[in-house]
């Protein structure tokens, strides 16, 4: 499985009107990803997807450059089996001949931000290429599935204090038992933020988990204040509720409260959730091939027992590929088709590539 060629295509297609949301990012009327494709010489390709944000707009043109100018010469002519050695000749850069004579990271200085999102989308396409060339998902090479089935919240819920009940309730008519909504500055006060959650709460009843999202906008106090009014919702998490580079803060607010605190989407390589004791659920918040990506990583992992669902406006989820994925009764299955099992609708990927400039 010797690697010919690794292309990366900028993807931006149109929300329809009807599907736009307004949020803290602002009115979203595009979703953009960057499709990463590779090659090998028996041309068998694997696909994977790198976001240039954890939200559903980003300018990608840096990222394609990268994927493209910076890793694909590093990648022609390798094994694609060797998807660690692969990773760590690219994490390391000129250095890597110490790592693996060393046993530990010399990593170069951008192991951060562009350069490894561009590295993500590598890294899922190898994984599905060495899951189509042993006709198993990627799940059973990261050790099986831990279960069979898994709850799939619905995510969105950007509605105001008098709609957010029929808008979540709308969601919970598809099956789901789990639903989250978005609060923070969005709201413009805590008050505000407050009174959408407690509408919701009395709108779709005890039974139901609810679950908040403030996108790190709140600071510390009024992170605390939300808390203390919103106590009596029983939340079943309340993610991101500052910035998530500020880490003292985010434990001075979890100390406050007894509502549990969701974060980490802004993190970037693996950690062990299960070493302490953590739940998991992956953000997929992105095209459907991150998505299955996550539902692998999710199957394999003992740590996490519900998934994120996107309900806001995603043509990259349905669109973009041949293939349907599907959730019933608010529950989803365990991959079973070899990869990651999508392939891309290039109809669709001609349609909306963007034009990049070198």
């Amino acid at each position: 499985m010797i690697i010919t060629n690794v292309e990366a295509f900028w993807l931006r297609c149109p929300i329809p009107k009807e599907k736009q949301h307004f949020s803290d990012y602002g009115l979203l009327t595009d979703f953009d990803m960057t499709l990463v494709v590779i090659t090998t010489d028996s041309g068998l390709q694997g696909f994977g997807e790198a976001k240039a944000a954890v939200g559903s707009s980003g300018v990608c043109a840096s990222i394609v450059t990268c994927v493209e100018n910076e890793i694909k010469p590093l990648l022609l002519g390798k094994d694609a089996r060797q998807i660690s050695k692969i990773w760590e000749h690219i994490y390391n850069g000129t250095r890597d001949h110490y790592s693996l004579s060393r046993g530990r990271k010399f990593p170069i200085l951008g192991r951060r931000g562009l350069t490894i999102s561009a590295m993500s989308g590598v890294d899922t396409a190898l994984w599905d290429l060495k899951g189509k060339a042993l006709g198993v998902p990627v799940v059973e090479l990261l050790g099986g599935a831990c279960r069979d089935k898994m709850e799939a919240y619905a995510s969105g819920g950007w509605a105001s204090a008098d709609n957010i009940g029929n808008q979540l309730n709308g969601y919970i008519e598809k099956g789901f038992s789990g639903v989250k909504m978005r609060v923070g500055i969005m709201d413009q006060t805590v008050a505000e933020s407050v009174k959408r959650v407690k509408a919701a709460r009395e709108a779709i009843g005890p039974d139901i988990k609810l679950m908040t999202d403030a996108h790190g906008t709140f600071s510390v106090p009024e992170a605390k204040q939300f808390c203390r009014g919103v106590e009596d919702c029983n939340l079943y998490w309340f993610e991101e509720p500052i910035s998530p580079d500020n880490r003292h803060g985010t434990a001075e607010v979890r100390q406050a409260t007894s509502i549990p605190i969701a974060l980490g989407e802004s993190e970037f390589t693996a950690y062990l959730a299960h070493t302490y004791q953590l739940e998991l659920a992956p953000h997929c918040w992105g095209s459907a091939f991150s998505f299955m990506a996550g539902v692998n990583v999710a199957f394999a992992a003992p740590a996490a027992v519900v998934i994120e669902f996107s309900l806001g406006g995603n043509p990259m989820m349905y669109d973009l590929v041949n293939e349907k994925i599907t959730v019933e009764n608010g529950m989803i299955s365990a991959p079973t088709a070899p990869g990651l099992g999508l392939t891309p609708n290039w109809d669709f990927v001609h349609e909306f590539k963007q034009k990049i400039n070198h």
